[in-house]
């Protein structure tokens, strides 16, 4: 049966049972990260997005389903979307037959699969082109329902750069949270390896990953399940 999770922090919104911000200290990184939430998701048990966006320097935290672009969402006058790569997902085939196709994985960048409007790989030299000038990251958070629905209502996401991950496990939610896909990785490990993928340092994924997996234990000690049934995935459309 799932506990009743209690009293919230007010920094991470999680219960104060799984709350970790205890063990925050806030990573600086040259690149903005901008998580954008599925307005369902604030009040669940078991998320990561508000935890990555205390842990981080240069996250901005926005709930909603749309805003007009880039700029709003952000909080910024200034912004090149060109600069900016949004983690995508697309389909269980597409992505089986896409990493089918790619090397063996030799470096942390190599993690960032760069695509093309056509959803192929870019070619190397462009795709770190565009990792070293990118300025940011952006990140849907939320269950696989809600992602979908927050990329089709932000037709601005199309104007950014567009990438998947190949992540080196399973994420580390476990049992606490199956996952639908074997790719599929909470918001705050996804991130985590995005960073290091784009040139930030090592240190900002392991700290990030360590703080997740301390988070992980609390709540299983605690007995915390999602709120909802049906289907979680990682940060992107299915």
């Amino acid at each position: 049966m799932r506990r009743q999770a209690g009293a919230r922090c007010a920094r991470c919104e999680k219960p104060a049972v799984a709350c970790v911000c205890d063990r925050v200290t806030p990573l600086p990184t040259s690149r903005r990260v901008l998580i954008l939430r599925h307005p369902q998701e604030p009040g669940e048990d078991v998320g990561s997005g508000a935890t990555a966006a205390v842990a981080l320097e240069r996250a901005v935290l926005r709930t909603g389903l749309s805003w007009p672009n880039l700029r709003r969402a952000l909080g910024e006058r200034c912004v090149e979307p060109r600069r900016w790569i949004v983690l995508y997902l697309g389909s269980a085939t597409a992505y089986a037959d896409l990493l089918a196709a790619l090397p063996s994985v030799r470096t942390p960048a190599d993690r960032l699969v760069l695509l093309d409007r056509r959803g192929m790989p870019r070619e190397p030299g462009e795709a770190q082109r565009i990792r070293e000038e990118s300025a940011g990251l952006v990140v849907l958070d939320g269950s696989w329902r809600q992602a979908k629905a927050l990329w089709w209502r932000n037709p601005w996401l199309l104007k950014l750069q567009r990438a998947v991950l190949r992540p080196p496990h399973r994420s580390l939610y476990g049992r606490v949270r199956r996952e639908p896909r074997r790719e599929c990785l909470a918001t705050i490990e996804s991130i985590a390896y995005a960073l290091e993928a784009l040139g930030e340092p090592a240190t900002v994924r392991a700290s990030l990953i360590a703080l997740f997996r301390e988070q992980v234990a609390r709540m299983r000690r605690a007995g915390l399940r999602p709120r909802r049934r049906g289907r979680r995935g990682s940060r992107g459309p299915r």
